[in-house]
């Protein structure tokens, strides 16, 4: 059996991407054999195949709430994968409205949907796929891997999730986009890695200069719907974590700021094995 490992495979926060960027958030775990997509922002598809997964074996997808830079590419990932052999089901976990967005997909490429399946004897994609909407709690349970949800605190949005990933040996928790609290602390409690969303405080005046066209509420919105590194190290230490990831960097393209600022924002807060989110870095469990 292939060893359980996390790749972060996009790992900046928020939907732009400039020369030079990293790309928005997805992650892919692989548990117990099984390989699992977490949220799916632009440049999923070929994230995964850097991580040597072959398209056609997707099959299980979450989505932690409806913001593009969780789920922009979601249809596209899963158009690509049937072009690329997919033949088989594949169940996506998600949020209220996610039906609604994958329906617009689907009638958006219609007239390519049907071509291909007249032309090239493919399966019906619209047969292929199947939307569970989530709430609070258990969440699914299969091959030995037990998924488990809270809500986050990310306003304006309520339909927003933390993930919990636990089979008999591996504990991993997603934070999804969250501000600080308390309920994540006994959610991520013991965990083998707790991934969390981070921003740092000193550069989010530079940011938000450099982004152009927002406004205060902007910046209001990051104040009230994120968490800075030194609380997601707060929550991290509070839970007991093993590992702490840092991942949905804000920002994660300023080149005035490297891993050491974030070492530096946790330090004091978080004593254990830190790791500085990267686009494609693989973590073993």
């Amino acid at each position: 059996m292939t060893q359980d490992y996390v790749a972060l495979l996009g790992t900046k926060g928020g939907p732009a991407i400039r020369p030079g960027s990293s790309l928005p958030t997805s992650n892919l775990l692989c548990l117990n054999g099984q390989r699992i997509v977490v949220d799916c922002a632009l440049g999923v598809t070929k994230g995964l195949i850097d991580q040597g997964m072959q398209l056609r074996d997707l099959s299980l997808i979450f989505i932690s709430h409806l913001h593009s830079d969780h789920y922009l590419e979601l249809g596209p990932l899963i158009h690509t994968a049937w072009t690329a052999g997919l033949k088989s089901g594949v169940v996506i976990y998600g949020p209220d409205g996610l039906g609604t967005y994958w329906d617009g997909f689907l009638a958006s490429m219609k007239a390519d949907i049907d071509l291909r399946i007249m032309d090239e004897g493919r399966p019906d994609l619209r047969d292929l796929v199947t939307i569970h909407v989530i709430d609070a709690g258990d969440v699914m349970q299969q091959d030995g891997i037990t998924v488990s949800a809270i809500r986050t605190a990310h306003p304006p949005l309520v339909d927003t999730f933390a993930f919990s990933f636990k089979t008999d040996q591996t504990h991993v928790v997603i934070s999804g986009d969250t501000a600080p609290i308390k309920a994540l602390e006994d959610f991520a409690r013991g965990a083998d890695l707790l991934i969390h969303e981070a921003m740092l405080e000193a550069a989010l005046p530079a940011l938000l200069s450099r982004i152009g066209n927002g406004s205060d509420k902007l910046m209001a919105h990051w104040l009230r719907s994120h968490t800075f590194a030194h609380d997601a190290a707060k929550t991290a230490t509070a839970a007991g974590v093993k590992r702490l990831a840092l991942s949905h960097l804000i920002p994660s393209d300023d080149p005035d700021y490297g891993p050491q600022d974030w070492q530096d924002a946790v330090a004091g807060h978080w004593d254990g094995p830190l790791i500085v989110g990267q686009d494609g870095i693989k973590i073993a469990l």
